[in-house]
């Protein structure tokens, strides 16, 4: 029985552990960010698997070419398709989510972090460098298409160290405290956050406001529900419209 039990265990514990690829051809440029903080104490225990996959490794030429002129004339270089299908298609699985970092796509939001870490195993991070990629990518392979802002970045990898951030830290595990170190941050509730104090109770005459010592645990989340309220409407009043507007429909 007791054998049973331990195989139940690993094998429950293999089942959370979520697997992200991040197709790139400058794998470099993550190997930072995946080995520093959170992301590197995920890692070695064993809560996610991160690899990267090259298209340079998949190309057939004696160049390693992976873009080209885009057809139509323009400036820039084109991805091309040929290295990007074999190299996503190398990993992909029928529990594969592709996700392909791009200006055009749906502008990220913390509940696409809680989808995404809630939902899927795998996730797979297309990143387009120069002028994109091949239309025919996106069409044939990528099942969303994330941007994290109105602007534009050289390549795609810096995109995806955000959005890969936003994920992991959502996983069981992964912060310390659990659900409940995530259950009040910002946009979490459709808010600011209201602001935080720590030691000193008193820095340059600026005082730690004193109903934070009170222990009245119910006057303080009222004292902090305020500040919430506060910052959102003089910071994000589009926050509090959506969230008003969700509750109506909910109604």
């Amino acid at each position: 029985m007791a054998s049973v039990c331990s195989v139940y265990s690993v094998v429950l514990l293999m089942s959370d552990v979520l697997k992200i690829d991040v197709v790139t051809i400058f794998p470099q440029m993550l190997n930072g960010f995946l080995q520093e903080s959170m992301m590197k104490r995920a890692a070695e225990a064993g809560l996610v698997e991160f690899r990267t996959i090259n298209p340079r490794d998949f190309t057939t030429d004696k160049h390693n070419t992976t873009d080209d002129r885009p057809f139509g004339g323009g400036p820039g270089m084109v991805m091309k398709p040929e290295p990007l299908f074999a190299a996503i298609e190398s990993i992909q699985t029928p529990e594969s989510h592709i996700l392909l970092l791009t200006p055009s796509g749906k502008t990220f939001e913390q509940a696409d972090a809680r989808r995404l870490a809630d939902d899927h195993g795998h996730l797979i991070f297309v990143c387009g460098h120069y002028e994109g990629i091949d239309e025919r990518v996106r069409e044939a392979l990528v099942d969303e298409e994330i941007s994290i802002g109105d602007y534009i970045l050289t390549n795609g990898v810096l995109a995806a160290n955000v959005v890969i951030d936003a994920v992991v830290r959502l996983r069981p595990g992964v912060l310390g405290g659990g659900e409940v170190a995530t259950e009040e941050e910002s946009f979490s509730s459709g808010l600011l956050e209201y602001p935080q104090y720590t030691r000193p109770p008193e820095f340059r005459n600026m005082k730690v406001p004193e109903i934070l010592f009170s222990g009245d645990h119910g006057k303080i989340a009222e004292w902090r529900h305020r500040k919430a309220l506060d910052r959102t409407a003089e910071r994000r009043a589009d926050l509090l419209q959506n969230r008003d507007e969700n509750r109506e429909n909910n109604t």
